[in-house]
């Protein structure tokens, strides 16, 4: 098993859980929820996959199930579901996610330095997760795989052609930040998976970035243990099957409500409660010919309600067009609308009843990525009538099995229909070629074996590529989680200043113990100015740069930044406000533009009574919320309030789960103070400024009498940290 793969997939929004799905419940509970289980059921089965884990996010709230709360729910000894907590507990809709994502990242990186176990490939599905995917896989040098499911560049296009306002879609669709990340992800991508050619060359082409990632189509797949053929109702041992007994009479009996001649042939349609869907035109081609009428019957399943009005505005739209139009065309005793049904078992007995009544099945969306109830319907032996749009143009070019329809053209739609029902021989063989086709060209097996080849290509050519071999090399994620010591330092005047002899002897220190103990550098400085300094002196590329006075953490040569560490300290930071408040105080000068940062504000102070009060005063006045940092008489910080080189230090011990008593921590003036105080090994060094004499005797804080790196090097027999260090290799090593 050494060269097989520890994979994690990414599905970050919706209701996750292995059985039972709350399929179409609302617009984020769809057909990307059932294919991700099932993705990730069958890959962990496979011959060469280790392990698969299914990151979604955990939920704790009264209106939706216990499951979602379980942290991590074992499918199997090889499939997991990892549930894992941002924005808090509440089930909340995808496009309120995006600020609390990198939130996610960092816990997903916490977890998985818990369980010592860093994935070969992440794979990202829907915008969201491939946010995610992307920058675990920066992170952690792994191959990153993205699968789109929908993008947002059509669906802007489409919602502009519905005749929605664009500052509207703006708004409740943040569909400006998502086509962005959708963009960035394409730049990073290493594999893009697609379920047909249209998605790959009609709405992947709508990007910049269209021609940079590799693409492979591999259609869905299907489970054929539960949507097998109507005709089958006996188990393999002879027996009747009770749970589908069950289920078709609580399926009958549930259309039965609703139609007045409940034999008669059924039109079936079964979806999310979404415009797209094109839910109202299907009803106006019902409700407008008398004939179709009297030769069927019209079942739409749209989703899982209790109250219409308590739902969001797309569906209540949707749902409430459904009301008026039954109403409208008097479809009482013809047309059924259920309110609700079971995924697992009902779902399949809606095809196999369709089939056993000589329906059809429907599909007339006004734009169909892929439709995969059209193969759920096929293999129970249901023909079916389907968009010309995307996915079943290849459906029905492969399963030969119905009509494609333009969704737009009534009497085509109703013509089609009545076709297949009332031409017995056409009905049988379309129903046979979907029962046949579906097992040939749309099983999970055949999924995951081209899935799998393609996943050990791009491991091969991963291993070969120059492109990545930066990341490979760095790999920091996979180094940090193996680590459980580190040494933190100030760059000026403490590990680089008037008397560098000892800075040689120090980097070989670290270097000799690179496998059990982490190097990083917290500074004044800008990551640019830092970097270039440290190279000037012959200082390797750091594990971790804590730059701009703590407002920016980057990692390894790459400098990966952490956009967790921005998200965080950007709450309630009013940049233009603090500058506004202080334009006009004269003993304030503000330093240089290539000093100024997003979340720092830099200036130029002489000591004077009361400045620093004055400065405080101002701004507690203006309710603004910062941190002020003033060092060496003369340079004058103003950060967000959750910003600080300490600070960050603590953000890097919580996120890559370092203990802070296990990392050691030098300066030498006050702008090192808060970062030196508290649980971390502290180190003032040699030739400290007086603002630090308040510190000597505090517990935990060590003077040495060396100068700079002389000093660190002192410090560092002084806390025994290399022993310590090493004594710890056998609990944070490598990865089994």
């Amino acid at each position: 098993m050494n060269n097989s793969l520890y994979i994690q997939l990414f599905s970050v929004h919706g209701l996750v859980r292995a059985d039972n799905l709350e399929m179409g419940r609302d617009a984020d509970t769809g057909g990307q929820i059932n294919y991700v289980v099932e993705l990730a059921r069958s890959l962990s089965s496979m011959e060469g996959v280790r392990r698969v884990d299914l990151f979604t996010r955990l939920i704790s709230d009264p209106r939706v199930s216990e499951d979602y709360a379980v942290p991590v729910e074992e499918v199997s000894d090889r499939f997991r579901i990892v549930r894992v907590q941002c924005g808090g507990k509440k089930y909340i809709r995808k496009e309120l996610l995006w600020p609390h994502l990198d939130e996610y990242i960092d816990k997903v990186v916490k977890f998985i330095k818990r369980e010592n176990a860093v994935p070969d490939v992440v794979h990202g599905h829907y915008a969201d997760a491939g946010y995610v995917a992307m920058n675990l896989a920066h992170i952690f040098g792994t191959p990153f795989v993205f699968t789109g499911h929908s993008l947002g560049r059509s669906k802007r296009e489409k919602l502009l052609g519905d005749g929605m306002r664009e500052e509207e879609i703006i708004k409740k669709y943040r569909i400006s930040h998502r086509i962005n990340v959708e963009e960035e992800v394409l730049t990073s991508a290493d594999l893009v998976i697609t379920s047909t050619e249209q998605e790959r060359d009609q709405q992947y082409g709508m990007y910049l970035n269209r021609e940079t990632p590799r693409y492979s189509i591999i259609p869905p797949g299907l489970d054929i243990e539960r949507f097998y053929p109507y005709y089958y109702d006996m188990l393999a041992d002879g027996t009747r099957d009770e749970i589908r007994i069950q289920a078709q009479a609580t399926v009958i009996g549930e259309l039965n409500r609703f139609f007045t001649y409940p034999d008669r042939p059924l039109i079936l349609a079964l979806c999310r409660p979404d415009k797209r869907k094109n839910i109202s035109g299907l009803i106006h081609v019902y409700g407008e010919d008398r004939e179709l009428q009297a030769m069927a019957n019209l079942a739409i399943f749209a989703g899982i309600r209790k109250d219409i009005n308590s739902m969001e505005e797309n569906e209540r739209g949707v749902l409430t067009d459904m009301l008026l139009l039954m109403d409208k065309y008097d479809l009482y005793g013809k047309m059924a609308i259920p309110k609700k049904h079971e995924f697992e078992y009902q779902v399949p007995e809606l095809y196999r009843l369709t089939a056993e009544r000589n329906g059809v099945f429907v599909n007339v969306a006004l734009t169909e990525p892929f439709g995969l109830t059209l193969i759920e319907a096929s293999a129970a032996g249901v023909p079916i009538v389907a968009t010309n749009d995307g996915g079943p143009r290849d459906i029905l070019r492969n399963c030969k099995n119905g009509v494609l329809v333009d969704p737009a053209d009534n009497a085509g739609i109703s013509n089609a229909i009545k076709k297949i029902i009332s031409e017995n021989d056409l009905w049988t063989r379309y129903s046979q070629n979907g029962v046949v086709n579906v097992r040939k060209y749309y099983t999970w097996e055949a999924h995951v074996k081209k899935y799998h080849r393609e996943l050990s290509a791009l491991m091969k050519s991963w291993k070969q590529s120059d492109f990545s071999a930066s990341l490979k090399t760095d790999a920091i994620g996979k180094r940090l989680a193996g680590l459980s010591y580190c040494i933190i330092t100030d760059i000026d005047h403490t590990l680089i200043g008037d008397e560098n002899e000892h800075l040689a002897e120090l980097m070989r220190i670290i270097s000799d113990n690179r496998d059990c103990l982490g190097f990083g550098v917290a500074t004044g400085r800008t990551v640019e100015s830092a970097v270039e300094h440290l190279e000037a002196h012959g200082v390797p590329a750091p594990d971790l740069v804590i730059a701009s006075v703590g407002t920016e953490i980057y990692y390894g040569s790459s400098l990966i930044y952490d956009r967790g560490w921005d998200t965080h300290i950007s709450n309630k930071w009013d940049r233009e406000r603090v500058m506004g408040v202080l334009a006009d105080v004269p003993f304030l000068e503000l330093q240089e533009d290539e000093k100024q940062r997003n979340f720092k504000i830099s200036y130029y102070m002489e000591p004077g009574k009361d400045r620093l009060a004055e400065v405080h005063n101002r701004l507690v006045r203006n309710r603004c919320r910062y941190t002020m940092i003033y060092s060496a008489d003369s340079y004058l910080d103003i950060l967000p309030f959750r910003a600080s080189k300490g600070k960050a230090i603590r953000y890097f011990s919580y996120k890559w789960e370092v203990p802070l008593d296990h990392i050691m921590v030098c300066g030498d003036s006050g702008n090192d103070e808060e970062m030196l105080r508290g649980e971390p090994m502290g180190v003032v060094v040699g030739n400290y400024q007086r603002e630090l004499e308040k510190l000597r005797g505090l517990r935990r804080i060590f003077f040495a009498d060396g100068r700079n790196a002389a000093g660190i090097i002192e410090a560092l027999a002084h806390y025994n940290i290399i022993e310590k260090a090493r004594g710890n290799t056998g609990k944070h090593g490598k990865r089994p």
